[in-house]
């Protein structure tokens, strides 16, 4: 069910990052015990996104949840050598416990979901969950608000997930009776609301933030040595590089100023990396923990998001662009409605639509003085009331509204 332009399963054996190794396949007395369901209930949080993978929405807001619930984070399940389908418990560098349900390798379709269930209800039993706050990222995950006796039934609609390369076709129908049982639903971004709004009576916008003190060190930090040795200018691009990346863009713009050199920093997921421009001035570094993004925006000139214009990117708000602007760095996009919508007239971001109008855009970019009190003064005034505090707060304060 990987469905939303992340692939990223970790094997079960690896460490990804943030993330301790398996130490046992059910929970532990230590597990019902701590926190005794937080002093404001217990959590569960089901998602497509990997924990251990690009560190985004989810765990920007579940690192904040799990201050006052004991919060459980559940994600889609994983083929293992195992005769019958178990759990996974993993630990964090936070409180969250990740719950990661083990299915028989070839295990598919209305089997796998009912086996996926039967083991969570065991878990959550074992757990001693009592009303928790359900929390979903996708409708495909196993719907529990009406086998557990919940406080509050979110929706976050971070993306619109059936435009994705490969959406189950059952995506839309799961999505509708989600919506029907939520209480509450939050939407990635302001288009995205406005195609949800008519579907549920109690539907919120919450654009992508940013956690500007993080990104903000790359006004002053280092750049990253793994990148010294690339000629300047450099125009970089972090992110997952999938059906969402206007490849023909990047090969375009390459083209035309071959004296330029751009940074892909990320993985590429469900496109093929031979399809990728082949050019002596693109690079490709792979991907790169979060703690490490704001030493490589240091060394880049100006900051790229060349987006797509598809299903894929219609509704998206992209979570880059204030982590950018935090850095001091210039962005110039192409032109996604979100994009436009809240920076297109912010004098800090370029909007472009052809490889010579991102050229003349990225002209632009390197023309200014990214060091300049004015320069960093607009970014500040343009990133004045963004955080993820103030998001997370909002939501909180939504939530509290209807338990």
């Amino acid at each position: 069910m990987q469905y939303a332009g992340k692939d990223e399963v970790f094997a079960l054996q690896d460490d990804p990052p943030g993330i301790e190794p398996v130490t046992r396949l059910r929970p532990t007395s230590e597990d019902r015990e701590e926190k005794a369901g937080g002093p404001a209930g217990d959590f569960l949080c089901f998602s497509h996104l990997r924990w251990g993978f690009v560190h985004q929405r989810p765990q920007h807001l579940m690192e904040r949840f799990s201050r006052h619930h004991r919060l459980f984070y559940v994600e889609e399940p994983v083929e293992a050598d195992v005769s019958e389908p178990g759990l996974a418990v993993y630990g964090t560098s936070c409180s969250i416990k990740l719950l990661v349900p083990q299915l028989p390798r070839g295990m598919r379709g209305a089997e796998a979901e009912a086996a996926q269930t039967a083991v969570l209800d065991e878990a959550f039993r074992d757990l001693g969950i009592r009303r928790p706050i359900l929390w979903y990222y996708t409708p495909m995950s196993p719907q529990f608000a009406d086998r557990l006796d919940a406080a509050v039934v979110v929706y976050d609609c971070m993306d619109e997930l059936s435009g994705f390369r490969g959406a189950p076709p059952e995506l839309v129908e799961r999505e509708r009776a989600l919506m029907a049982r939520a209480d509450l639903v939050f939407t990635g971004g302001y288009s995205l609301w406005e195609a949800k709004r008519g579907r549920h009576a109690n539907v919120h916008p919450f654009p992508s933030s940013v956690d500007i003190p993080h990104f903000a060190t790359a006004r002053r930090v280092a750049e990253a040595p793994d990148q010294a040795s690339i000629p300047r200018p450099r125009l970089g691009f972090y992110g997952v590089i999938d059906e969402r990346f206007d490849i023909g863009l990047l090969d375009a713009v390459a083209a035309l100023r071959p004296d330029w050199q751009f940074v892909m920093l990320g993985p590429v997921v469900k496109i093929d990396p031979d399809s990728l421009p082949k050019r002596p001035n693109i690079h490709y570094p792979g991907m790169r923990g979060y703690g490490e993004l704001p030493a490589w925006l240091a060394g880049w000139d100006v900051a790229l998001m060349p987006f797509a214009l598809n299903d894929s990117t219609r509704f998206i708000s992209p979570t880059k662009t204030p982590e950018y602007l935090a850095a001091g760095r210039p962005v110039v996009s192409t032109p996604i409605t979100d994009v436009i919508r809240h920076y297109g007239d912010s004098g800090v971001v370029r909007i472009a639509d052809t490889p010579e109008a991102f050229v003349e855009a990225c002209e632009w970019a390197l023309a200014v003085d990214r060091g300049s009190p004015e320069w960093l003064a607009a970014i500040d005034r343009t990133l004045s009331d963004m955080s993820w505090d103030s998001t997370w707060s909002r939501m909180k304060g939504l939530i509290e509204c209807v338990r």
